[in-house]
């Protein structure tokens, strides 16, 4: 029996996914984000061991909340560091009748075997994934979050192959992640893409800060503020192709 490191649950979730989500947070990740807000989950083969079935019993009991759309989000962390563990989760999640939603930045995909083999055997048990796109330069992206994007477009380009349903995420970074210019090339990638349902503007925000603090780390960001809302608005006029209000009717 696979057990995996979780770090934490959230009962009603509703920005993770369609509907009110039951939200699963495990453990480790090899990207170090320097605006992550939750880095408490990086380290690895940490956090409560917990099997499939004990996180999903307790998950059904909060489905009367979660219509038609609800279900589970796994989140993290990077749940496909544990992905034998996930593949059983959404396994057994699916025999329940529970909508299986998969929030990942691809980090660790690769066309290589074992992993490969066992990518697509999460995929048939997964019916959405959120995908954080955290820069699309590959340079940028080293100096973001230490690791190289090669392979997680290439993982979003697979994801595309399979028509496997995607919720693009961008998060928004003043003087990072807000360049007009790589703007465009994000969305100039993902028009290359035919499975996008939804597209995401997150705007940065200092919330996980105390995190770092508790830590003892240094907060990579200091001096950073959220961006203002008109560089909101014209992210997502040069991702979405359309502005909030016309996204909103």
């Amino acid at each position: 029996m696979v057990k995996g490191y979780i770090h934490s649950t959230e009962s009603f979730g509703s920005l993770d996914g369609p509907g009110i989500r039951f939200l699963i947070f495990v453990q480790g990740c090899a990207m170090r984000c320097k605006y992550c807000h939750n880095p408490d989950t990086w380290a690895v083969n940490k956090g409560e061991e917990k099997t499939a079935d004990e996180l999903l019993d307790i998950a059904e009991r909060y489905k009367s909340y979660w219509g038609d759309k609800g279900g589970i989000t796994v989140s993290g962390g990077e749940p496909l560091l544990q992905i034998d563990f996930l593949t059983e989760l959404f396994k057994k999640a699916s025999l329940r009748g529970i909508n299986t939603c998969l929030d990942t930045s691809g980090q660790p995909f690769s066309r290589s075997e074992p992993f490969f083999s066992r990518f697509n055997e999460l995929m048939d048990y997964t019916d959405l994934l959120l995908f954080d796109i955290k820069h699309i330069d590959p340079a940028e992206h080293i100096k973001l979050t230490g690791q190289k994007n090669d392979n997680i477009l290439d993982c979003l380009s697979y994801l595309s192959e399979l028509n496997k349903p995607v919720w693009i995420r961008h998060v928004l970074v003043p003087g990072i992640t807000d360049d007009d210019h790589y703007l465009r090339r994000t969305r100039a990638f993902i028009e290359t893409l035919c499975n996008v349902e939804k597209i995401e503007v997150l705007p940065y925000h200092t919330m996980g800060k105390y995190k770092y603090e508790k830590l003892n780390l240094p907060y990579p960001l200091e001096g950073v503020e959220p961006p203002a809302e008109e560089r909101i608005k014209n992210a997502e006029e040069i991702l979405c192709g359309k502005t909030r209000t016309e996204r909103m009717t």
